[in-house]
């Protein structure tokens, strides 16, 4: 198991998603951010099946600022019930993880 873990979450815009890295990875709340789409999501909605073309976005940061991450994303996130998922990296190649590491801040303050 690593100190390394991954958040997921989708949006509605490639520019959501693009602001959205952007803006986490200049907080330094995560070392890297893909953004990755257009993607179709089925899913059950307000009783209904409903569907989405989204933007998938994936963040790389360490167990440490997962919660703060979490929150932030949260926090900016356009949708009232976002998917934000944050899952393990149990192995990795040892420099990447280093790196992650390295690259990420616990803030002096809460944004």
């Amino acid at each position: 198991m690593t100190d390394i873990v991954q958040l997921t979450t989708t949006v509605d815009s490639k520019a959501q998603a693009m602001r959205l890295a952007q803006t986490i990875v200049t907080e330094r709340l995560a070392a890297c951010a893909q953004v990755q789409g257009p993607i179709e999501s089925v899913f059950w909605w307000h009783g209904k099946i409903d569907s989405a073309t989204e933007w998938y976005c994936r963040f790389k940061t360490t167990k440490l600022l997962a919660k703060r991450l979490r929150t932030r994303v949260v926090k900016l996130h356009p949708y009232d019930v976002p998917e934000v998922i944050v899952v393990p990296v149990i192995d990795g190649h040892q420099p990447y993880l280093d790196w992650v590491a390295s690259e990420t801040r616990v803030p002096t303050s809460d944004s």
